[in-house]
């Protein structure tokens, strides 16, 4: 059989019936030959999810000085070599190789989500070849090979069902399904989503109970794991809002350097002036246009974040992400795991007309009933604490509420014989010496029983009784709760084969009440909703549940809007889908491609969306998503690897304090681009300004100190700024308007003239009519700068309403890095930096120029903040 033939075998299997299946690929119940499989081998290949080719370790690094704003620094360090300023050109040199290592450091991170999925697969497989059961290695299945499983396995492949017994599938990793469903071998329609194709069963998925039979029909890439394997490695790693902007900004100051030397250097040289002068006015000008220490800075502080999201349990993987999710408008949250506690619990129980909490405190009569139903639920089960079927686990656990000690129950009742679970019969009962106990669908429950237990005692099941119970089963239905009724009887009622064992029960049960149960939310969640909604954040659940489950739990949260499926979303064209999730709230039943949908529906539409999830099939949303959101505790390490924010708790609260966090880095980050841009505007205005009157007053390796002090200790303590207050009661900011907004460009410019205008002022006072700088002049001016930017530090942090004194590592910061110019002015240092001591009265005049120039920065401020 060709690998085309084979292909179109396997389209669609769920809809055809096994035998077609078998038939189509050529395989019979006994499995493939081992000539045959080995054959299909080499067509096929390996059964495993290929590995994308990450990034090397040199890319890495190069990647680090792809920029316009470091390249015109290269470029600066070249024309000083060129020029003989050995010194400026080391000083440009060791701060593009520190800034490019800092952050080959952060970026040195691998993408490992195709490695995790080829983890899901089984290590081995049990498949039949040649009529024996062999035991192989999973990689080598192909389709066509038939495998057999049992409680415990993981699936190996996709495959087609052909044979079943009580057999139940966990998928939550893949669908979202909260409890494992039942698998059966019939066919189900073509268009059946996959959550509810009973008859097959998906590679990555576990066996929680029984054992089936079934033929591989997809291996490797074509598997539905693969499909999303596919679709991470086809994901291109999106921009942050903040990423974006600073590379905007920064081709637009690289462009405003060209233009600015293209502008300069042949006036002066048309002027007369020197070519090694013009050339060095043109590095003093790039230098002053380009804010070297800004990129480290935003780093740095947004690694200050990353500790402090840490030490509240989530985990960044991306240091962009921090900024990031402060900006976010829209999260779209999975249900399973996320918004729930990812298991399933008994949260009603009903015994004749008396519904009660398994955990509540009881009259007696109300007690004993519940206390022999949770009894009989413990013995008609096969699970245990540790493992075994989530809904059989959650009886046990609201056995063990009641005070039942259900190793000790067993002891002194053992099962003698079982009838097992199976799609087909929807019961299960376990015989014991004395009784025999059922557990399985209301109806069919109720339809063998004859009897129900009543405060009195058990009584006749009429049919008004049977009705009450119907009703009791819808009303739990409608509050999203799974449902299992639980009956007693006596060992006279059971049927026996020909040697003995148990294969059926007759009518004559007493129906004992019903148990629902739910995955229910998370407690902290509702509370963390209801705080993120009020920071004009909108809430959204993508889930792969049902859409009766998806509400209630939706409701319970306060996500009362609409509610959509999966079905809903496949037959919108993206226009009609961006207009419709403006409006739903609850998205059930969806596919990972339908989540994806989903997300760019809301990108297209503006939004800044955050998603989170803990599933396989959350893995492409959350690679696609502006912030991907995972869970650490029970969260697949595909979902981990594909985001950028990996939440240690898995708990919903985290994502509040994180966007918190994310509020008030993006507040620091807004003040330090403010004071650096604005500090760049003035550098670049005076010594354009003084060279064009023939002065070269600021110097390259000037202009580069002055930076390291401003853009170094200073501005990286304003990542350690408090927070303010109602950091939290503020809409999220208009993706639209960028960091660089109207108030910040108000505040560059003003305090930018602000500062230009005094210094250009102290540089002719100094001058004194002299027709060239001196070292004394150079040395003023140089100074004066140093100290109008940490007044102008303040100034800023106060429009931003951060106290003055909250920040002691600020202060210790500024002090520093005053106490490092000091050390150029009257140490040998000013051999190298050009300057000289200056004396008492010269500090008087740079005190008087801080205060004369206070009110002109607080104007701007104000003018801004209003």
């Amino acid at each position: 059989m060709t690998t085309e033939q084979a292909s179109r075998t396997t389209e669609q299997p769920h809809s055809k019936a096994a035998e077609a299946v078998l038939a189509a690929a050529d395989t019979s119940p006994d499995g493939l030959s081992d000539a045959e499989a080995a054959d299909r081998f080499d067509a096929y290949g390996p059964n495993e999810v290929e590995r994308g080719r990450g990034r090397s370790a040199v890319d890495i690094f190069l990647a680090q000085f792809d920029s316009v704003l470091i390249w015109v620094l290269v470029a600066a360090a070249a024309l000083s070599l060129w020029a003989g300023h050995a010194v400026d050109a080391v000083l440009i040199a060791v701060i593009v190789l520190a800034n490019g290592l800092f952050g080959f450091v952060q970026d040195y991170r691998a993408e490992e989500s195709l490695a995790a999925l080829r983890e899901l697969a089984a290590p081995t497989a049990s498949v039949r070849r040649d009529g024996d059961t062999v035991d192989v290695a999973a990689t080598e299945l192909v389709p066509g090979d038939v495998v057999e499983l049992s409680g415990g396995d993981v699936v190996p492949a996709d495959c087609r069902l052909v044979e079943t017994s009580s057999l139940e599938v966990d998928e939550a990793a893949l669908t979202g399904e909260s409890v494992p469903v039942s698998k059966s071998v019939p066919a189900v329609p073509a268009d059946t989503p996959l959550a509810e194709r009973a008859s097959m069963v998906y590679r990555g998925t576990n066996v929680t109970r029984g054992s089936g039979v079934a033929i591989v029909t997809a291996t490797g890439m074509d598997t539905e794991v693969g499909a999303i394997a596919g679709e991470l490695a086809g994901t291109a790693e999106t921009d942050t809002p903040l990423q974006a902007e600073l590379d905007r900004l920064g081709r637009l100051l690289g462009l405003g350097v060209i233009v600015l030397a293209a502008l300069v250097v042949p006036l002066l040289l048309a002027r007369g002036t020197d070519p090694v002068q013009s050339a060095l006015t043109a590095i003093s000008l790039a230098v002053a246009a380009v804010p070297e220490g800004l990129p480290a800075v935003v780093t740095l502080t947004l690694a200050l974040g990353v500790r402090r999201m840490a030490d509240e349990d989530a985990l960044v993987r991306r240091l962009p992400a921090v900024e990031a999710l402060g900006a976010v408008d829209t999260i779209c949250t999975d249900k399973t795991g996320t918004l729930t506690e990812g298991r399933m619990s008994v949260t009603r129980c009903w015994v004749n007309d008396s519904v009660v909490s398994p955990g509540a405190s009881l009259e007696r009569p109300d007690a004993e009933r519940i206390d022999r139903l949770l009894r009989a639920g413990a013995l008609c089960n096969d699970a245990t604490a540790e493992s075994g079927d989530p809904t059989e686990q959650a009886i046990l656990l609201a056995a063990e509420q009641r005070g039942i000690d259900v190793a000790t129950l067993r002891e002194q009742r053992p099962r003698t014989g079982e009838i097992p679970f199976s799609s087909e019969r929807k019961w299960m009962g376990t015989v014991h010496d004395d009784a025999v106990f059922v557990k399985g669908a209301p109806a069919v429950v109720v339809e063998k029983s004859s009897q129900v237990l009543t405060a009195d005692g058990p009584q006749p099941l009429t049919d008004v009784a049977a009705e009450r119970i119907h009703e009791r089963v819808d009303a739990f239905a409608d509050d999203a709760l799974r449902v299992l009724a639980i009956a007693v009887g006596e060992c006279g009622i059971v049927e026996r084969d020909a040697v003995g064992d148990p294969v059926d029960i007759s009518d004559g049960l007493t129906f004992v009440g019903l148990v629902g149960m739910l995955d229910p939310p998370r407690e902290e969640v509702a509370a963390a909703v209801e705080a993120t909604q009020r920071a004009g954040i909108d809430v959204k659940m993508v889930t792969g549940d049902n859409a009766r489950t998806a509400a209630a739990i939706g409701e319970t949260l306060g996500l009362g809007g609409e509610v959509a499926t999966g079905s809903d979303v496949e037959a919108l064209t993206d226009a009609q889908l961006r207009e419709r999730v403006e409006s739903v709230d609850v998205f059930a039943r969806t596919s990972p491609a339908q989540k994806v949908r989903i997300l760019q529906a809301l990108q297209s539409g503006g939004h800044i969306v955050a998603m989170t999830g803990d599933g396989v099939n959350d893995a492409p949303a959350l690679k696609n998503a502006d912030i991907g959101v995972a869970m650490g505790v029970r969260g697949t390490d595909v979902a981990k690897q594909a985001s950028d924010i990996v939440l240690l708790d898995d708990d919903y609260a985290t994502i509040e304090r994180a966007v918190e966090r994310g509020r008030a880095i993006f507040d620091n980050v807004w003040k330090f681009v403010a004071y650096l841009l604005s500090a760049n505007v003035a550098e670049v205005a005076i010594v354009f300004v003084a060279s064009l009157l023939g002065y070269l007053v600021l110097p390259a390796v000037q202009l580069l100190w002055i930076n390291l002090l401003t853009d170094g200790l200073p501005a990286l303590a304003l990542g350690a700024d408090p927070q303010s207050g109602d950091v939290m009661e503020r809409p999220p900011r208009d993706p639209d308007r960028g960091i660089v907004d109207p108030g910040m460009l108000g505040l560059i410019g003003g305090a930018g003239t602000a500062s230009t205008v005094a210094i250009l002022g102290l540089l002719f006072v100094t001058l004194d009519g002299a027709a060239s700088v001196t070292p004394y002049v150079t040395t003023m001016v140089f100074t004066a700068f140093v100290v109008l930017e940490f007044e102008k530090l303040y100034v800023i942090r106060w429009l931003r309403e951060t106290p003055a004194l909250s920040n002691v590592w600020l202060a210790i910061a500024v002090a520093g890095s005053l106490a490092l110019q000091l050390a150029v002015l009257y140490t040998p240092l000013n051999d190298y930096f050009g300057t000289v001591p200056l004396g008492l009265v010269d500090w008087g005049y740079l005190v008087a120029l801080a205060v004369g120039v206070l009110p002109l920065y607080l104007g701007v401020a104000v003018l801004v903040r209003e």
